[in-house]
């Protein structure tokens, strides 16, 4: 099958749209009536009364207003809240789905304990009061750094709680999951010298350089990308999107800029050797706000001219300059990292090297460009008292190797703790806390992990929802879902703005559940002493209200609060570097100026193919699994029946003898899967491509052995500078089946 460009665009474009931002997708209304007989758990409210909550939308990091409709005591429909901040009114497709996760049959609906194998009912002080027990003698061995904790976030009154638990306990382990704000807060920090998240203000800009960013895939805030884009456009702005596969990013973009996977960092230093070479920088910027200019001058100079770019990427020469003198001729110009929607972290080069783009071109704190924007200073809670065991615990290293040595500069890292937990003869990790996470799904290969979670000796999950995590976990202490308690939402992922949003209870918990605030603080207090005493709150709930303290009646009434101080105008020029100034290069790392390509895992002469993952607003693939809704609302190019379908470009799969829509053996180094063959002429020859969020062994029948896990075939791959997982993509091979 071939598709022309102006049908492709056409095609992907109207699909994207319509299910991103329209109340319901299309697609869901065919046959509904079919589906809710079927589905006995869906909600058929009575008739009655009808009103609506403002709350803010928790389940991914995008932070959304949500105005949720209810009859009765029954939600039957979630809208995006007018006039917030991040989305204005828009809702994604995942957030409309809402009511099926609140209502579904994946609830864990009371605390659950393993026995011999098999769920057991439990009460909630008996479980407790087992978690404190365990704890209590892991401590009283002297051993309180072996407990450890993942959490989907390091922001917020939640994950602050979990982290002085673990630090009044004595455990430096607290741990959150992996994205590319690992690498975007290193950048800011070593550029910038600040810790802070970036925001992109997309909407005021005039040409944003995409480096692989899944602007409508769900790449940070979805829905702010989603009117970033717009507003970009309509103002005449220009997208450019660089990657080897014609994603719906790729299709709405003005141009898609095809490269070799692995190579958009190259071609980043490509663009700044002709903007140095030719003078195309800030001339005022460069000048008075950066240093370090002449070391970054010789990287590009030396080891990436057009013509050597031009041989890494596969892009002519004449287009690499072309490209740069565009961008920075532009007058507002943006450079933006991190592909697909952002859930893996990638190279600390590429990043650097996109970053110092916006450098070159006076693109930093200003409008349209790259904002480091500081996180909320609320939380101000008294100082722990540490006692001699908690003092002891927490100057032992971290489990995961990050803070020290040639990792010193990095906070977490997740992806080393499976193989650190299985080449130990005993686990250093004995007690293991998950909350807002499914690290058995979502992590690198799969079986590793799994082995490694096997090893740990109790494995306390929070979830709400019976995930692959939760499924193998000990002990069950269930959430609520966001739509019965309050949460605070500190920030919106890639918002160039300070805001906080506020979670609040639209219905009152369906079942036997606990706010994960809550069980925390009961289980400080069984254990009693130091660790007792750091959680003096009678309930979550009291210590929101006393935490937010003045932002907590705007919260309420507006669902959101502003800092209204904050303005990307007023942001000043000088860095927290020791300079002062933006640093081009910094030796606190191992990154520029010594940039490599990196290489996927596995041997090219047997697997002459390279996998690579793509996302889709569709499917989600972190912790919250998809709703009937959106896996219904596929493309049966993406999945067909129980079936995964593997793009190919159509030369690739006549040299291997594929036939279109045909099953075929899809290998990798760690692992195979029987998987159909889709033409498709927008990847790159070579490269062939999967959907992450698929291949699910928990969750139901909707969504249960739908496909393959991505995770399942590929293995992290150690950035060498920071020691995060820099893979995307994995050598595999086709045969067939």
């Amino acid at each position: 099958m071939k598709i022309d460009r102006r049908s492709f665009l056409s095609f992907v474009i109207g699909g994207a749209a319509g299910t991103a931002l329209s109340p319901l997708p299309w697609k869901l209304t065919d046959d509904l009536s079919i589906w809710s007989q079927n589905w006995p758990w869906t909600p058929v409210p009575q008739k009655g009364e009808t009103t609506y909550v403002n709350s803010t939308c928790t389940l991914c990091p995008g932070g959304c207003g949500i105005s949720v409709r209810l009859v009765e005591d029954r939600v039957v429909k979630i809208e995006g809240m007018a006039g917030h901040p991040v989305n204005d009114g828009g809702v994604c497709t995942l957030g409309v789905s809402a009511p099926q996760l609140l209502y579904g049959p994946t609830r864990v609906k009371t605390p659950l304990k393993k026995v011999n194998g098999s769920w057991r009912k439990i009460s909630w002080d008996a479980a407790l009061d087992e978690v404190a027990a365990k704890l209590n003698e892991l401590r009283s061995s002297g051993q309180s750094h072996a407990l450890a904790c993942i959490s989907d976030s390091d922001r917020g009154t939640v994950p602050e709680l979990l982290n002085r638990f673990l630090s009044v306990y004595g455990s430096p382990n607290f741990i959150r999951t992996p994205s590319i704000l690992d690498n975007y807060e290193l950048a800011l920090y070593l550029t910038q010298g600040v810790r802070a998240t970036p925001g992109f203000d997309i909407q005021n800009s005039d040409f944003v350089l995409s480096f692989g960013s899944g602007l409508v895939e769900g790449w940070e805030s979805p829905v702010y990308m989603f009117r970033g884009n717009s507003a970009l456009k309509e103002k005449g702005g220009r997208l450019d999107q660089i990657e080897s596969r014609l994603s719906k990013t790729a299709a709405k973009s003005d141009k898609w800029i095809a490269v070799r996977p692995g190579t958009e960092g190259a071609l980043a230093l490509g663009l700044g050797n002709v903007i140095i070479k030719e003078s195309l920088f800030d001339q005022d910027f460069v000048a008075n706000n950066t240093a370090g200019l002449a070391e970054y001058q010789k990287l590009v100079t030396d080891g990436f001219s057009p013509a050597v770019v031009s041989k890494m990427t596969g892009l002519d020469a004449a287009d690499i300059t072309a490209l740069a003198r565009e961008f920075a001729g532009a007058r507002r110009p943006l450079a933006i990292c991190g592909r697909g929607a952002g859930t893996s972290p990638g190279s600390l080069q590429d990043f650097l090297a996109v970053h110092i783009l916006n450098a070159l071109v006076g693109s930093i704190n200003r409008d349209g460009g790259l904002v480091a924007v500081p996180e909320p200073e609320y939380i101000s809670w008294p100082d722990v008292e540490m006692d001699a065991t908690a003092a002891k615990g927490m100057q032992q290293a971290r489990v995961d190797g990050a803070g020290r040595g040639k990792y010193r500069s990095t906070r977490y890292l997740l992806n080393r703790l499976p193989e650190i937990v299985n080449s130990s003869q005993d686990s250093p990790v004995q007690v293991l806390f998950v909350a807002g996470a499914n690290p058995m799904y979502s992590m690198a290969d799969t079986a590793a992990v799994a082995q490694a979670f096997d090893k740990i000796p109790l494995v306390v999950s929070f979830s709400s929802f019976m995930d692959e995590t939760a499924a193998s976990a000990d002990l069950i202490l269930p959430d609520h879902v966001f739509l019965e308690g309050y949460e605070d939402v500190p920030f919106a992922r890639g918002l160039p703005q300070p805001v906080i949003g506020l979670a609040q209870p639209v219905v009152e918990p369906l079942y036997n559940t606990m706010h994960t605030g809550d069980a925390v603080i009961q289980l400080a207090q069984k254990m009693g002493g130091t660790v007792g005493d750091a959680f003096a709150w009678e309930s979550y709930a009291a210590c929101l209200e006393e935490t937010l303290a003045d932002k907590w009646d705007t919260l309420l009434e507006n669902g959101y609060w502003v800092d209204d101080e904050f303005s990307i105008a007023a942001q000043p020029q000088e860095f927290e570097t020791d300079s002062s100034k933006f640093e081009f290069s910094n030796s606190d790392v191992n990154a520029l100026p010594v940039y490599h390509t990196v290489r996927a895992a596995g041997d090219d002469s047997f697997y002459p193919l390279l996998l690579v993952p793509y996302d889709t607003m569709r499917l989600t693939s972190g912790y919250i699994g998809s709703p009937p809704f959106l896996v219904k609302a596929l493309e049966d190019t993406v999945l067909t029946g129980n079936d995964v379908l593997v793009e190919i470009n159509p030369a690739t799969a006549k040299k291997l003898g594929l036939s279109d829509r045909k099953y075929a053996t899809l290998t990798t180094p760690k692992g195979k899967a029987k998987v159909k063959i889709y033409f498709f002429d927008g990847i790159m020859p070579g490269v062939i491509a999967i959907p992450r969020g698929l291949g699910h062994t928990a969750y139901d029948k909707f969504l249960a052995g739908k496909g393959v896990n991505y995770n399942t075939l590929t293995e992290p791959l150690e950035d060498a500078a920071t020691g995060l997982d820099a893979a995307w993509g994995v050598r595999a091979k086709l045969s067939k089946a």
